[in-house]
This record gives C-alpha cells, sequence and structure tokens, in this order.
C-alpha cells in the first residue's frame, strides 16, 4: 500500500525508546534509492531539543517488493504494467 515497514532491533520497543507522540522523525539512508532489507538509521527528535538515534531494517525483502513500494504500493505497480 506504499507504506514502508521498518523494523526495530531486537530488545528495542517503544516503550524503550521513550516515546510519547510528541516527537518528530528523520529517516536517513534512503536517498540513494531502496533496496531489499536494507538498513537505515532514524532519528528521533524530541521537544526538549534532544535527539536519539536509532538503526533500523527495511523490511521489503524482495527485489519486486521494492518495486511495488516505488510504484506506491501493488495495486499502481500492477495498473502501470498493464497500461505500459
Amino acid at each position: 500500500m506504499g507504506v514502508l515497514p521498518l523494523q526495530l532491533p531486537e530488545g528495542t520497543s517503544v516503550a524503550s525508546l521513550n516515546l510519547d507522540g510528541t516527537e518528530t522523525y528523520d529517516l536517513e539512508g534512503l536517498s540513494k534509492g531502496l533496496s531489499a532489507r536494507q538498513e537505515t538509521s532514524l532519528t528521533i527528535r524530541r521537544k526538549d531539543g534532544s535527539s536519539h538515534r536509532v538503526a533500523l531494517r527495511v523490511r521489503i525483502d524482495t527485489p519486486i517488493e521494492a518495486d511495488y513500494y516505488r510504484h506506491g504500493g501493488i495495486l499502481p505497480y500492477v495498473l502501470r504494467q498493464l497500461l505500459g
């Protein structure tokens, strides 16, 4: 559906990161494109000005899933293939 699935490292959770919903997030490491099982990082910025970086794994596991994501999901991908 065009939503990027990300996985936190083992043992890391919303609770362990002390997230309360007021944070903003910067996802880094995807500017060169997207590949299967890619490593990336997330910077969590809090209202008090502090920040915390956490490693993430992109849970797009195959090259075809990466193509689906680039097209905004499987339906737009299939439609483009039919029209192309």
